[in-house]
Parts: C-alpha cells; sequence; structure tokens
C-alpha cells in the first residue's frame, strides 16, 4: 500500500475501507473524496451503497421531478451517515451547471434540483449517480484514521471504479487496484 503523507491532499482520491472498520457503518466502503484538507477537515461520499428503499420514482415523485419513471437510469445510494435525507449527485466533469462544486478529482458535486431534472429528461452529465447524505471528518481526523488507526487505505480514483463497477464489486476492486487481495486481510490490528 503507498504511504499517505500526513500533509497530502485526499481531493479526488479513494478511501477503501480496511478490515478495522468490519464492525461500523463503514464497512467495506469505497468513498469518493470530494475535498480534503489539513486545516478544514474532509467531505466524501460512499460509492458503492446501493439504495433500495425509497426507489427513485419515490424521490421523484417527492420532489416533483418529471419525467417519472425517468427517461434515463442512472443510480441510487448512501453517501454517508450525515444528511441522510439529503441529495448529492456525483457527476463526471464535462456537465458544467451553475450548482456543480468542483472537486478537483475526476468527478463533481451537484445538489440542485437542476441537474436531476436533466438526468431524468435524458439529459446531463455523461455519468452520474445520487446519493443520499455523506461523509465527514474534522480536521486531523481522517489523518489519525490514516496513519494511526488502519482504518483506511487510499487508492487512486478512475471513472470506471467511480461509476462503472457495480457497487457490490467496487470495494475488492479497489484493493486489488493496490495489489491487496481481500481473502489475504485480517481485522487484528497492532503496534510494534
Amino acid at each position: 500500500m503507498p504511504f499517505v503523507s500526513p500533509n497530502e491532499n485526499l481531493t479526488g482520491r479513494l478511501l477503501v475501507a480496511s478490515p478495522v472498520l468490519a464492525d461500523t457503518e463503514f464497512a467495506q466502503t469505497v468513498i469518493y473524496m470530494c475535498s480534503h484538507s489539513a486545516a478544514g477537515g474532509a467531505m466524501g461520499m460512499i460509492v458503492n451503497r446501493r439504495l433500495t428503499h425509497p426507489t427513485m420514482a419515490d424521490l421523484l415523485k417527492q420532489l416533483n421531478v418529471s419525467p417519472n419513471p425517468p427517461e434515463r437510469l442512472f443510480g441510487l445510494g448512501v453517501g454517508g451517515p450525515v444528511e441522510p435525507g439529503r441529495g448529492f449527485i456525483l457527476h463526471s466533469l464535462e456537465w458544467h451547471g451553475a450548482e456543480s462544486i468542483k472537486t478537483g478529482g475526476l468527478a463533481n458535486v451537484s445538489a440542485s434540483l437542476d441537474i436531476l431534472k436533466e438526468l431524468a429528461s435524458g439529459g446531463g452529465p455523461r455519468r452520474a449517480v445520487m446519493l443520499l447524505g455523506h461523509s465527514v471528518w474534522e480536521a486531523g481526523q481522517l489523518e489519525e484514521e490514516i496513519l494511526r488507526g488502519n482504518a483506511w487505505y487510499v487508492a487512486d480514483a478512475n471513472e470506471e471504479l467511480v461509476f462503472g463497477v457495480h457497487p457490490s464489486r467496487k470495494w475488492e476492486t479497489a484493493l486489488a487496484s493496490l495489489g491487496v487481495n481481500p481473502l489475504s486481510l485480517t481485522s487484528i490490528v497492532g503496534e510494534a
């Protein structure tokens, strides 16, 4: 696994849950890091937890977005435990809506209804997933979890892993990108 220095900016990279997190809500998650700074903390979105309820049709009806069912299919998932009722669209870079926030990586984030309406109508960005909620860390917290807690592996993000690989395979695929076989992992951690 590549060493991560305490001052390294993880924006646009992936956090891959280690076995230390096996008994937490982050077990086997892959998180796309939307922002990160040593002084400001971090924000990311889980990209491998599909949401089955509410359905996309339920959400579009609740938000009065049409057409419903949408003309285009796009994923719906859990972005994290913070603000689980708030929706975000993680999307490819070529779409530039007024509300789109650049992450500095291979994806941008939007929380406006405009992008959802465009996606439902068959337009919008080439690749997109709607995520409810997000994950945040206070300044220094994520660095502590990575360097001393052994909670996260850090991997390079690629568009196929973020948007294309089936959610049930993303954790294993992200580990494989680091040369790690999930069957070889143990949840026992110690310090020498």
